[in-house]
């Protein structure tokens, strides 16, 4: 069962059986006829090998199949806004988007180069906006064409996911769970809740990328990542993402173990002229940590210290900071094994009104599967230590 075998026609005219109860409304709606629709719905449950509707003499009544699926199809059909939009044209701007050339969009898909050309052509047409350029001997697409990839990847996300539930229904496990990982969240909450998630569920996949917030937030809005987890970001400017906090996290000020500071007593906040005597790592402006340490300085009237490095990579840091006398600020969570062995040390504590929210973020329209459900509520039982 692959999702390009699927009609969108015949999948709109599923949603609206489901929605009126009745073929001849639903038939209306797509502007096909009866018979028509009839087989319409005959070939897709073909493909499905399940029945979604049971016929009675007072209507169609949606099978628990049809209950996982027509939301899916209703979910994709809002993220595609357009009739005139066929699975092949959609099929064809998505590997465009991927391949960044006609040649391997071909490659990829088995599909011709000139039917290709045609369906990304008509699809422009039916939509009434350029969606690609060519430019040398490169194809680019547009503005629109973005907006309209970035639409048509949610809607495939929202029908795999769909046909996935449906294999599961039957027996067969092939849901997964694709999870952005930014540097605090791998100290301990993620891996504890993955632990705990495939106690119960051991043949789910799950796959974690790993990166900054910079690197994962474009997989995540285009439905590449189905959630990301780690520092939030106050105010949320991406209006298509939503927010929601595990935990409170208290960095810390860390230097190699034997560091200069570490034999003085610098007090509750901290001696600022003499942590600003010393160079920092620290990750890139914007980052809930950076901004944290630049109020510390400016609150007290003072400019920060130089940031000799910019990264966020724990590894990174960890190996500057052993072989320096740089300063940095790290969860005591994301050091734990490191403070254990005596390789690194705890300068001093923040402030306590210094702290960042972790949690999850995700796209403001996503529906989780069951198992993306089950699997955000084991972060939550983790991370309030349940």
């Amino acid at each position: 069962m692959k999702l390009w075998d699927f009609n969108l026609r015949h999948l709109r005219a599923i949603a609206l059986i489901a929605e009126f109860g009745s073929m001849s409304r639903a038939a209306q709606g797509v502007n096909l006829t009866q018979p028509a629709i009839t087989q319409a719905l005959a070939r897709t449950e073909a493909i499905l090998g399940t029945t979604l509707f049971e016929r009675r003499h007072d209507g169609m009544v949606p099978t628990p199949a049809a209950d996982l699926l027509v939301p899916r199809i209703v979910a994709a059909l809002e993220h595609i806004g357009s009739h005139r939009v066929t699975m092949a044209r959609l099929r064809a701007l998505l590997a465009l988007a991927d391949a960044g050339s006609y040649q391997g969009a071909s490659l990829e898909t088995g599909l011709s180069i000139p039917s290709l050309h045609r369906a990304i052509k008509d699809l422009s047409v039916s939509l009434r906006r350029p969606l690609a350029v060519r430019r040398s001997n490169a194809v680019f697409l547009t503005d629109g064409g973005m907006i309209v990839a970035r639409g048509f990847r949610l809607a495939r996300i929202e029908l795999e996911a769909g046909l996935a539930e449906l294999e599961a229904l039957r027996g067969n496990e092939v849901r997964r769970i694709v999870i952005g990982a930014m540097p605090l969240s791998r100290a301990r909450v993620l891996p504890a809740a993955v632990a705990r998630f495939l106690q119960r569920h051991p043949l789910v996949r799950i796959a974690i990328a790993e990166g900054s917030r910079a690197e994962l937030v474009e997989p995540l809005r285009n439905g590449t990542l189905d959630l990301m987890v780690g520092a939030l970001r106050q105010p949320l400017l991406e209006g298509d993402l939503e927010q929601q906090a595990l935990f409170a996290d208290e960095p810390v000020i860390v230097a190699r173990a034997g560091h200069p500071l570490c034999a003085k007593a610098l007090g509750g906040a901290g001696d600022l002229a003499e942590l600003a005597r010393y160079a920092w790592v620290m990750p890139g402006p914007g980052a809930p940590l950076r901004d944290m340490w630049v109020a510390m300085f400016e609150e007290a009237g003072m400019d920060p210290p130089p940031v000799r490095v910019e990264s966020g990579s724990v590894m990174t840091i960890r190996q500057l900071l052993i072989a320096s006398d740089f300063l940095t600020l790290l969860s005591r969570d994301q050091i734990a094994v490191e403070l254990q062995a005596d390789w690194l040390a705890v300068v001093d504590d923040l402030p306590a009104r210094f702290r960042r929210e972790i949690g999850v973020t995700t796209r403001a329209s996503w529906r989780p599967t069951s198992v993306q459900a089950e699997f955000l509520a084991d972060l939550r039982a983790v991370a309030a230590g349940e």
